[in-house]
């Protein structure tokens, strides 16, 4: 009896294609750049617009306290809703341990006046002495929108 060896062993590739991996990482990374910008507004706001507007950069900032109020009157301080009564207690509680006190505001254009007020009245309680109101930049170009 005699036995038979197969010599195709020696021919197998065992190199790894990359090309595809490597594509597959670019889509996801091109994803995620796309995405996170949209992540830091977890509020949907109408924002107002404003001619003198000024770019505050330390509002993007991922440990920033942004406090928004919608259309409806609704309040959240980051993503999380809360009531006005409890409003300053948790903004003293995030600014503990931050070199920068500034809160950011971010109101809707058809939000109540008062609601609005009542917010800035809250956040006031806190201790906050700076405060940033986000608005929209208006272009140049653009004419001013329509009164209401």
């Amino acid at each position: 009896m005699g036995i038979n060896k197969r010599d195709e062993g020696k021919k197998v590739n065992s190199n790894i294609n990359v090309t595809p991996m490597v594509d597959v990482m670019l889509v996801l990374l091109i994803i995620f750049m796309v995405i996170t910008p949209m992540l830091n507004n977890k509020v949907n706001v109408d924002l107002p617009v404003a001619a003198a507007a000024i770019v505050m950069e330390n509002a993007n900032k991922e440990d920033a306290i942004t406090v928004a109020v919608t259309r409806d009157g609704k309040t959240y301080l980051g993503g999380d809703q809360v009531s006005l009564d409890t409003l300053a207690g948790k903004i003293t509680d995030k600014l503990t341990n931050k070199t920068d006190k500034t809160v950011y505001m971010r109101a809707d254009i058809r939000a109540n006046y008062g609601k609005v007020m009542d917010t800035v009245d809250a956040i006031r309680t806190a201790g906050v002495s700076q405060m940033g109101l986000i608005t929209e930049k208006r272009e140049e170009d653009s004419p001013p929108p329509p009164k209401r």
